[in-house]
């Protein structure tokens, strides 16, 4: 029996206004199994007007009742873990139980950390700057935000968004991708048992909807996880009428492997920083940067590792990925490995995964240059690439030598030049011997077309506030 996904407005739930839907496709078999709503303008106008009506009475009210509320929102989805573990894997085609311990407890953890944000808002103390004045600092929430979630990690990243928004005492319209509605309209119907109607919204829809929601006047902020390409135009069509913008985009990541480097356990850290998620992450170890002493050896263990790796359906707890998200996924990996130069080689995989639904083999590619197709573009798979260099500046202009800025690694144990190698990696995050490690406390964000903004973090909640300087005379 198919399952109908609803838009949540103003504290309903209703269908789109025009009865459009779209098709939601399980990626484990390739078959529909749910239908949501493709929402259009009437829609998104609705929206905006509930969360425009509702900010004042949110903005009002004291940082540690949007603290308890927060708090609230994230034990009810520690309560309801089966059900948004599954609805997370059945649009995604996840591991269940790495969904369960890698992605649903850290998003909880992330509410429960912007719930202890919301009551600590810093800012320069009060003073006399000129004579018989004082001034005094306000910082405020920015109003009505505008958020669009990426289909990677659909529940984790609508945390992202609707936590500091919300800790910071905006309101907020959310668009999950068309891809993957389940569990942020699951989330939706958590929060409307606990916060006021209007105050969180969820509308469902394609890139149109998501167009009209940045386009719309009455957001003061767009939010937008995705493609470089998608994050232009959000940048573009913000620019009209001067909306902040927050962006987080697509990413490269180099591993750098210098002769030192304990190699078993960069191989093994680095396979499930490459393959975790499919490699269906801006962090994902896509690039690796091996030195020449030690580069054979690497590809022989890596394309080992990679071998021993599996995919498979999502209650097989012996995989370490699941499928691709959808079908123009699927075509765009494949079609990577179908244009590779002839100086490639393909040390592992290569080649898609059983006939029914979105499976790529782990995969990794050797004998690249820093300027063929599969360096320079994001791939957003389970790909890894690896390419040799001959001393510490090579490896950092060929980490540095793409467009994008997002995330990095250096794998030494010479302390010195790992101190080096951080400040002249051009990304919004080193990591020293390890790979992809993520906590609320620190902030995610980077540079280039990677984007510019922050998640997680006092950064990321900053984000999400306006700062305004009150003067008195004395």
């Amino acid at each position: 029996m198919s399952t109908t996904f609803r838009n949540y407005i103003d504290g309903v739930f209703a269908d789109a206004s025009d009865g459009r839907t779209l098709d939601v496709v399980d990626p484990s078999t390739g078959e529909v199994y749910a239908t949501s709503p493709l929402s259009g303008q009437a829609d998104v106008d609705a929206a905006m007007a509930a969360a425009a009506a509702a900010f004042p009475a949110w903005r009002d009210t004291t940082p540690s009742a949007r603290q308890l509320a927060l708090l609230k929102i994230a034990d009810a989805m520690e309560e309801r873990a089966d059900e948004l573990v599954a609805a997370e894997s059945r649009d995604t085609g996840k591991p269940l139980h790495l969904t369960r311990s890698e992605e649903l407890a850290p998003a909880i953890d992330q509410v429960r950390f912007f719930a202890g944000a919301a009551r600590l808002l810093e800012g320069r103390s009060a003073g006399e700057y000129m004579d018989g004045m004082t001034s005094i600092i306000r910082r405020e929430p920015v109003g009505v935000c505008a958020q669009v979630a990426p289909w990677n990690y659909p529940m984790m990243m609508a945390v992202w968004k609707f936590a500091p928004a919300l800790a910071a005492g905006n309101t907020v319209v959310l668009k999950p991708s068309d891809t993957t509605p389940a569990s942020t309209v699951l989330i939706a119907e958590i929060i409307g048992q606990i916060l006021p109607k209007g105050v969180f919204n969820v509308i469902c829809g394609d890139r149109d909807t998501g167009r009209a929601m940045v386009e719309h006047p009455t957001p003061a902020m767009a939010s937008i996880t995705g493609s470089v390409r998608a994050g232009i135009q959000v940048a573009e069509s913000a620019a009209k009428d001067v909306k902040r913008v927050h962006l987080e985009l697509g990413g490269k990541a180099p591993a750098v492997i210098f002769e030192d480097a304990d190699l078993e356990k960069a191989v093994e850290d680095l396979v499930v920083g490459g393959f975790f998620n499919a490699g269906q992450d801006c962090t994902a170890a896509t690039r690796v940067l091996v030195h020449e002493s030690v580069h054979d050896e690497f590809v022989t263990a890596l394309a080992k590792a990679a071998a021993d790796t599996k995919t498979g359906q999502p209650d097989d707890e012996d995989v370490l990925y699941g499928p691709l998200n959808n079908a123009n996924q699927l075509k765009q990996v494949s079609g990577f490995i179908d244009r590779l130069p002839d100086h490639a080689k393909i040390e592992a995989g290569g080649h898609q995964v059983g006939e029914k639904g979105y499976f790529y083999a782990p995969t990794v590619v050797s004998g690249l240059q820093q300027d063929d197709e599969i360096i320079q573009n994001e791939v957003f798979g389970p790909v890894m690439t690896v390419q040799s260099f001959s001393d510490e500046a090579q490896a950092v202009a060929y980490a540095n030598g793409v467009d994008y800025a997002l995330a990095s690694s250096v794998w030494t144990k010479d302390h010195a030049r790992a101190m080096r190698m951080s400040k002249n990696l051009d990304f919004g995050c080193v990591w020293i011997n390890t790979h992809m490690a993520l906590v609320a406390e620190m902030p995610h964000g980077g540079f280039k077309k990677s984007g510019y903004g922050k998640d997680l973090s006092a950064y990321g909640f900053e984000d999400y506030t306006r700062i305004k300087h009150v003067m008195t005379s004395l």
